[in-house]
């Protein structure tokens, strides 16, 4: 399975459009969008998500801020210096510090320096049918009260199989179940929008290891979450990882029901820090 037909080949992005897409840089964005890039891996990637993000067409000024990292000591990736001349904003980190997923850890340092309260969070390895749709929701979302908002995610660049489409079923399956008659957000790090000074307290009191926590411990401190099923709100992230293979998918369900059956609905609790 190739990328959804939806989607066009990606556009080379231009210093112009990065400006467009921010506005006026003497005022603060609407939102903040932070991207990890890990430089073994995600140095071209990353260019195929901002140019699904330029093609915005919404009236709102929104900053993109990559975090570059995984690296070797002094010797910074030449794409830090390139992406900055195109208008990104770009921090360079050697080596991400970390107790739990890299993920969400390389997120901070660009959370900590970004100039809106409205966090966009995404995988350089996604991609976004409907940007306009899509950035104007979250940041309604958040003006209207939520604290954390998220949509579907799906998978492009599947491999072809019985095995991928069974797979794929439970997955599916499995988040709604936990999302619907648990009542767990069930939002990944591929795709969802925060407060930053939340994200960041939560961060700071080690509440949130992965990125997959972020939903249940808004939850259980009684915040406000919104989810979209809307297609085009549809986030996509890549597949290429996942095999054809019968011994992959049984391992696959072994780890889902062991997960279920650990798993209670998350319960409102009353926040011990600032709202």
């Amino acid at each position: 399975m190739t990328s959804p037909t939806f989607f066009q080949e990606p556009l080379p992005i231009s210093r112009d459009d990065l400006r467009r897409l921010r506005g006026d840089p003497h005022t603060p964005p609407r939102a903040s969008i932070v991207v990890p890039v890990n430089a073994q891996k995600d140095l071209l990637r990353v260019l195929t998500l901002a140019s699904d993000i330029v093609a915005y067409r919404g009236c709102q000024p929104i900053e993109i801020i990559l975090v570059v990292n995984n690296y070797p000591a002094n010797n910074p990736p030449e794409e830090i210096q390139e992406y900055q001349r195109l208008g990104f904003r770009v921090l360079g980190v050697e080596k991400v510090k970390h107790q739990g997923g890299v993920a969400i850890a390389a997120r901070i340092p660009g959370i900590e320096v970004a100039q809106s309260e409205i966090i966009l969070l995404f995988d350089a390895d996604c991609r976004i049918q409907n940007p306009t749709a899509l950035l104007d929701w979250y940041i309604n979302q958040l003006d209207s009260g939520v604290d954390l908002a998220y949509s579907h995610v799906d998978y492009f660049d599947l491999p072809v199989g019985l095995v991928i489409k069974i797979r794929m079923f439970i997955h599916h399956a499995s988040r709604w179940y936990k999302r619907v008659l648990l009542g767990i957000p069930t939002s990944r790090g591929s795709n969802y929008a925060i407060r930053r000074k939340l994200i960041l307290e939560l961060f700071a009191q080690e509440r949130v290891h992965y990125d997959i926590h972020v939903g249940p411990v808004i939850k259980a401190i009684g915040r406000e979450v919104a989810y979209s099923g809307a297609k085009e709100h549809v986030v996509f992230t890549s597949g290429r990882f996942f095999s054809n293979s019968w011994k992959e998918l049984f391992a696959y369900l072994i780890w889902r029901v062991g997960y279920y059956l650990r798993v209670r609905p998350t319960k409102p609790a009353t926040p011990d820090f600032d709202q």
